[in-house]
């Protein structure tokens, strides 16, 4: 149970003390401290300039794939859809979160998660169990835990907020190369990892970048510092490196594609790459772009209890 939990908690949105704005201005000159670049990016990584973002199914396998690699052993591979809401302007609410796992061992368990205006009040976590056909309510997780078994925490997905660190920005640079991804033989790949494109992201060797060093205020805590570097305009953050005791642990790369809206910051997710230098472990989150779904007119409410009992083997959507 403890393991379903965790897992499906995968995707929370956060409720922020002190939260960073849905209507935070885009920049009009260079920024010059490192907490404006991390509202910049806290803003993109919450999908702020989407009222909704879907990542659903394209046809019968084109699915995001969610994968993990210990070192020298074969990959476990699980695929999910997931449907987040940000459009709400009744005092109440400030996101949902909906998903639903479609294969591997976390199959049919789904979860609809519930972000709070009020920053005192914690988040409403609802998952259906499919195994007893149950609805159940979990605690939010600990920013620490990891996330579904990955190399990423609930932290680095959602929950760590721009309070939690102290944060300072270092000479600006251009990027260098290409973002790492798994290496994935034909022989470790399903049917639904057979199709993903895994080709390594080298669309912003050359940009110009923020190098945002944000340090943990808790002295005890898993890193000592991060470094993101974070596009000037975009203010996708390409790739953060974790320092513990001066020694390299862990990296993440993100790639992202623009969703071409008027706001430069309107992106959304292709590929999440970790590995943790120490064991050895990589996880890959693959978004395929053509599942991917910004600001759709969905033909029923997906943001419900309701739905929970009864989830449709497709969410259709008005074109």
């Amino acid at each position: 149970m403890k393991h379903i939990a965790l897992v499906a908690l995968a995707v929370a949105t956060t409720s922020a003390v002190a939260a960073v704005p849905k209507d935070l201005a885009y920049p009009t000159a260079l920024l010059t401290t490192g907490d404006q670049v991390v509202e910049q990016v806290y803003y993109v990584n919450h999908f702020y300039p989407f009222s909704n973002y879907g990542i659903g199914r394209e046809g019968k396998n084109l699915i995001t794939n969610f994968i993990l690699r210990p070192k020298g052993k074969k990959p476990l591979t699980m695929t999910l859809e997931r449907y987040l809401n940000n459009d709400y302007s009744d005092g109440v609410n400030n996101a949902k979160d909906f998903a639903v796992f479609r294969s591997g061992k976390l199959k049919n368990l789904a979860f609809l998660i519930t972000d709070y205006v009020d920053p005192a009040k914690t988040q409403q976590f609802e998952i259906f169990i499919p195994s007893i056909r149950k609805i159940r309510r979990f605690a939010q997780p600990a920013r620490d835990d990891a996330w579904g078994g990955a190399d990423f925490t609930f932290g680095d997905v959602a929950l760590r907020k721009p309070e939690h660190e102290t944060h300072e920005l270092l000479p600006n640079q251009k990027f260098s190369g290409c973002l790492a991804i798994m290496d994935l033989p034909k022989n470790q790949r399903n049917k639904y990892s057979r199709k993903i494109d895994l080709t390594a992201d080298c669309s912003m060797d050359g940009n110009d970048v923020y190098v945002l060093k944000s340090t943990a205020k808790d002295a005890n805590w898993w890193y000592d510092h991060r470094v993101s570097y974070v596009d000037s305009k975009r203010f996708v953050d390409y790739r953060t490196e974790y320092f513990k005791d001066g020694k390299h642990i862990k990296t993440i790369d993100r790639s992202w594609h623009s969703a071409d809206l008027d706001d430069p910051r309107g992106n959304y997710w292709s590929y999440w790459y970790g590995t943790t230098l120490t064991t050895g472990h990589e996880s890959m989150a693959f978004v395929p772009k053509a599942s991917t779904r910004v600001n759709k007119e969905y033909k029923k409410d997906i943001w419900t209890t309701k739905l929970l009992k009864k989830i449709p083997k497709k969410f259709k959507y008005k074109k």
